[in-house]
């Protein structure tokens, strides 16, 4: 039977973050809880549960651009949305805080790639 090999942290592989704020603007601002790491064409996911607010945001799917080390753009319009807030503290029957995901990249970003886990 063949052994399967996955390296458990790829040194390509971008990261879920934690969400600290969005803006409601167009092209709406994300700031992430530490650096990202992400680069400029990066595509993720939005994951906002609804006790902390742009509800509408949540799922959409974008590309990013890179502004800061812990932030970026996304190509959404967020202006007429609900907007996004933390109030501390979190109760504790909230099972999940906001997260952006990443689920694709544009081809150029693969030079980030170093080492093939497959």
């Amino acid at each position: 039977m063949p052994r399967f090999y996955a390296e458990q942290n790829p040194t390509f592989q971008r990261s879920m973050r934690l969400i600290d704020a969005i803006t409601n603007a167009y092209p709406a601002q994300v700031t992430t809880s530490f650096d990202h790491n992400y680069e400029t064409g990066d595509i993720v996911r939005l994951n906002i549960p609804r006790y902390y607010g742009m509800v509408q945001a949540d799922q959409l799917v974008e590309t990013i651009t890179v502004t800061g080390a812990k932030t970026f753009t996304i190509d959404i319009d967020t202006r007429n949305f609900n907007p996004f807030s933390i109030t501390l503290p979190v109760p504790w029957y909230v099972a999940s805080y906001p997260h952006v995901t990443p689920v694709g990249e544009i081809n150029e970003n693969l030079s980030g790639a170093t080492k093939n886990v497959l």
